[in-house]
């Protein structure tokens, strides 16, 4: 034992990081970082392993602070009494305090067929499998996309700009999160790119076949691969472990982001669940989430109260093939403004702000303490929203966060009543 305080953050994504990263300011704290790869992995480049012009993989080393120590292995359960965490090979790690950062995965798709006939695309594992069977398929062969999110419009993109022949299946509509005119703008490239794009009515999916995928208005299309990006889940290490979670598994926690059971606990990104508000998956609001989940261990070990959640957004990019793109500006709130950047223009913003993020992972490794966009101002109406749900909760209104059969990927929409302006994490098309 060192006599230091020993913080043990559960997942390398971009919270994990970054509050990893953070952690190190001080000398008396020592950071173990689990994690189930050795690499990090940009999953907003994911879709571009599939088409074949990004590996999605950055070492550690080029965004993890030196000292930090790295355990590859899987979080099997956690001891929050015992203050432990248990490790798949049997191996147990102690902590003084606890950062749950576990992100985010595909979900069930509960779509007869899907599960054994489509590919999902929500980490490095299941776009390593895709790849290769994108590969062995002839060029002219069709690939359905369903998801009308980020993650299947970029997917979509990607592919027919190689030349491929693709379908994207949308649900009810093409990017539910966006703006309607950067929705038309979004359409457009879509259609120059030669994508079909089907939504609206009769256009949910009922049922995956090896060779077709079928609508619930009784039409099927032929498709020889069929790429999953309709919905996302988290892991349920919380809710095995005995820790209160939401109704998709993210760890409940306060407006500091530490966990409703035990102060020990903190949380933050895709997994966690403020006050039952969750912010929209993505890493625009994991990222400051590490940072501030960090800075809470850090003040309770200080003896200094935590300062509590200040999440603001800028808005959405996607990526429409290597040559096209789009950045949706939005209130801070997280609600689509009618501006948008399109065009090539969008292409170069939005690999901005995906290098951008590795940058602010690798400054933070260089200077522990110099990330600062989770004190941004503006995340007042997060108030706003606590106080709305407080007095529906105190007259016996029941709120619902997720709508699984009504919200596409990706897409965070407000609510309606009192909880205007909320978002509502998308979790099946």
């Amino acid at each position: 034992m060192t006599g230091n305080t020993e913080v043990v953050v559960i997942g390398g994504g971009y919270a994990g990081v970054m509050a990893a990263n953070r952690l190190t300011q001080r000398d008396d704290v020592t950071v173990t970082l689990i994690n189930p790869r050795p690499d990090f992995v940009e999953r907003i480049r994911l879709h571009q392993l599939v088409g074949g012009s990004d590996d999605a993989v950055v070492a550690y080393t080029d965004v993890l602070r030196p000292g930090v120590g790295l355990v590859v292995d899987t979080v099997t359960r956690i001891d929050a009494a015992g203050r432990s965490v248990t490790l798949a090979t049997g191996d147990t790690v102690r902590y003084d305090y606890l950062i749950y950062a576990v992100g985010s995965g595909s979900a069930d798709p509960r779509v007869p067929g899907a599960a054994e006939f489509a590919y999902p695309l929500a980490d490095l594992e299941e776009a390593q499998r895709l790849r290769p069977v994108l590969d062995a398929a002839p060029m002219t062969a069709p690939v359905t996309v369903v998801g009308g999110g980020p993650t299947g419009i970029e997917t979509a993109a990607e592919l027919a700009e190689a030349g491929r022949t693709v379908t994207l299946v949308c649900g009810k509509v093409l990017g539910p999160y966006l703006h309607k005119r950067g929705r038309r703008s979004v359409a457009k490239r879509l259609a120059a790119l030669g994508v079909t794009v089907i939504e609206g009515p009769g256009a949910k999916v009922t049922a995956v076949t090896r060779d077709a995928v079928r609508l619930d208005d009784g039409r099927t299309l032929q498709s020889r691969v069929t790429i999953w990006t309709a919905g996302f889940g988290v892991p349920d290490l919380a809710a095995r472990s005995g820790l209160s979670t939401d109704a998709l598994g993210r760890l409940l926690t306060d407006e500091t982001l530490t966990s409703v059971d035990d102060d020990r606990v903190v949380a933050a990104g895709d997994s966690a669940a403020p006050s039952n508000l969750p912010a929209r998956m993505s890493c625009q609001a994991a990222t400051p989430q590490g940072a501030r989940a960090a800075d809470t261990v850090l003040s309770r070990i200080a003896g200094e109260a935590p300062s509590p959640l200040n999440q603001v957004f800028a808005g959405q990019c996607i990526s429409l093939g290597r040559g096209g793109g789009i950045f949706q500006f939005a209130h801070r709130n997280d609600i689509a403004l009618w501006f948008h950047i399109g065009g090539r223009t969008g292409a170069k913003v939005k690999e901005i702000v995906c290098a951008g993020t590795v940058k602010h992972l690798a400054a933070e490794a260089h200077k522990p303490g110099s990330y600062g966009l989770h004190n941004v101002s503006g995340g007042g109406q997060r108030e706003k929203l606590l106080r709305a749900e407080r007095e529906r909760t105190a007259v016996g209104h029941d709120r619902t966060l997720t709508d699984e059969k009504d919200l596409a990927v990706d897409a965070y929409v407000p609510a309606d009543g009192a909880l205007d302006g909320l978002r509502r994490s998308e979790v099946k098309a």
